[in-house]
């Protein structure tokens, strides 16, 4: 069983920046950011490997940075630039399984354990 743990969420100025963190209790494989606007699907939004891949939705890319350290067992995503769109609940994912990375590391259905959920809204 693994237990996750969201903080960092808050309101924001669009062009700003927040960080997001991730506790996570429990060995991990994959990790992963995924987001829940209201009325629209939850989408993934950067995924990274316990050995250091990481990969990034197209919206997301050279602005959002996902990261880990091992040590702490604690997941990072820095939003830079942020914008209107990025409005949305943000959930932290993990998977135990060896072969995560390869079963569709953008797909929910990929992670067993997922968090609470941290809100993220940006302004105009």
């Amino acid at each position: 069983q693994v237990q996750l743990m969201e903080s960092g969420g808050g309101s924001v100025q669009a062009g700003g920046s927040l960080r997001l963190s991730c506790a996570a209790f429990g060995y991990t494989d994959c990790m992963g950011w995924f987001r829940q606007a209201p009325g629209k699907e939850r989408e993934g939004v950067a995924v990274i490997h316990r050995h250091g891949s990481a990969n990034y939705a197209d919206s997301v890319k050279g602005r959002f940075t996902i990261s880990q350290d091992n040590l702490k067992n604690t997941l990072y995503l820095q939003m830079n630039s942020l914008k209107s769109g990025d409005t949305a609940t943000y959930y932290c994912a993990a998977d135990r399984r060896a072969d995560c990375w390869w079963r569709g590391i953008f797909s929910g259905s990929t992670y067993a354990y997922w968090g609470q959920g941290t809100q993220v809204t940006v302004s105009m």
